[in-house]
């Protein structure tokens, strides 16, 4: 794939500077990475380095790479420009299917031989916007958090054409680049992330339309309940140790006729043996050798630590 391995990449181009695109340019930046960003708006570059000089002060206390400087930041005049040396490029145009299919064509003419187009897209699969490409198997999807230089997450992922080591390779680069991946096997629209998000926000919209809770209920139930312990372990662990010692099987024998109950608007999956197992089997890597007693004392610390970090616990934290 890309003539440069993941680790010893210089040079990322950043097309589109809006927020996303800006957050990105920040992460980068504070990697150590030298930057070229480009963005067609005529006040893209004022508003790109004021983002820059905002989140910088985040990005100290998270900790700098040697040598890191927003003067690394490069603003390119046309869109080839922005690429024509780049060894990695980061697409974060407007959600507009048309407009990413074009311009990833046009990426993929511009930029070096082999080098791995990434897409921020939130929603659209590659194989949809790789139609237009002229060598599509470079093309995949690095989908980011807001913001990217803040929140570690990037769900990466191809299109039917997209080659295998392309998503292998733009992995492998963004752990380099200090973020969380999560490596899909599959296309899923919106992703995994996007759609667990998408589930809460429909049956609260349910609730609030209904008169079922208020949205200061709705927010205050997440951050003073399960948020608390999604912030560390997540949902599955989380409900694994509500199982007590027998863990996620006991969990889902004892509780799972509760599937059939309509405490939400969202059909239930038929928990069927495969299904039963496959979480289970999920659960105990997850826990990776942990006990029982093990993961509740993380947990309770965990949960020790969050309250303690936003100022809802005195003390400082371990």
């Amino acid at each position: 794939m890309s003539p440069t391995p993941p680790s010893s990449v210089r040079r990322v181009a950043c097309i589109g500077a809006g927020v996303i695109g800006g957050g990105w340019v920040a992460h980068f930046l504070a990697r150590g990475y030298d930057v070229t960003a480009w963005d067609p708006a005529p006040d893209a570059e004022d508003k790109l380095r004021r983002l820059v000089t905002a989140a910088w002060p985040a990005l100290e206390q998270l900790g700098l790479a040697e040598g890191a400087s927003p003067d690394r930041l490069t603003i390119a005049p046309t869109l080839a420009a922005a690429v024509a040396d780049a060894e990695f490029v980061q697409e974060s145009a407007p959600e507009k299917l048309e407009l990413k299919r074009d311009l990833l064509a046009q990426l993929d003419a511009a930029a070096p031989p082999g080098v791995v187009i990434a897409s921020s897209t939130s929603g659209y699969p590659m194989t949809d916007m790789q139609t237009a490409a002229a060598t599509p198997g470079r093309l995949v999807v690095g989908h980011p958090f807001n913001p990217p230089y803040l929140i570690p997450l990037v769900e990466v992922v191809g299109g039917e054409r997209t080659d295998r080591t392309a998503v292998e390779w733009a992995a492998e680069f963004y752990e380099a680049a200090g973020k969380s991946v999560i490596t899909m096997d599959r296309e899923l629209p919106g992703f995994i992330a996007n759609r667990l998000q998408e589930a809460l926000w429909r049956e609260a919209l349910h609730m609030v339309a209904n008169g079922e809770a208020t949205v200061e209920d709705i927010d205050t139930s997440i951050t003073e309940g399960p948020g608390l312990r999604w912030a560390f372990m997540g949902p599955m662990l989380t409900f694994a140790l509500a199982g007590g010692e027998g863990g996620m099987a006991h969990m889902l024998d004892h509780f799972g006729p509760s599937l059939k109950s309509p405490w939400t608007r969202l059909e239930a999956p038929e928990l069927d043996r495969a299904l039963r197992d496959a979480v289970v089997d999920g659960c105990d890597r997850a826990a990776d050798g942990r006990t029982y007693a093990q993961l509740v004392a993380e947990r309770d610390q965990g949960v020790i630590d969050v309250l303690r970090a936003t100022g809802r616990l005195d003390g400082p934290a371990r």
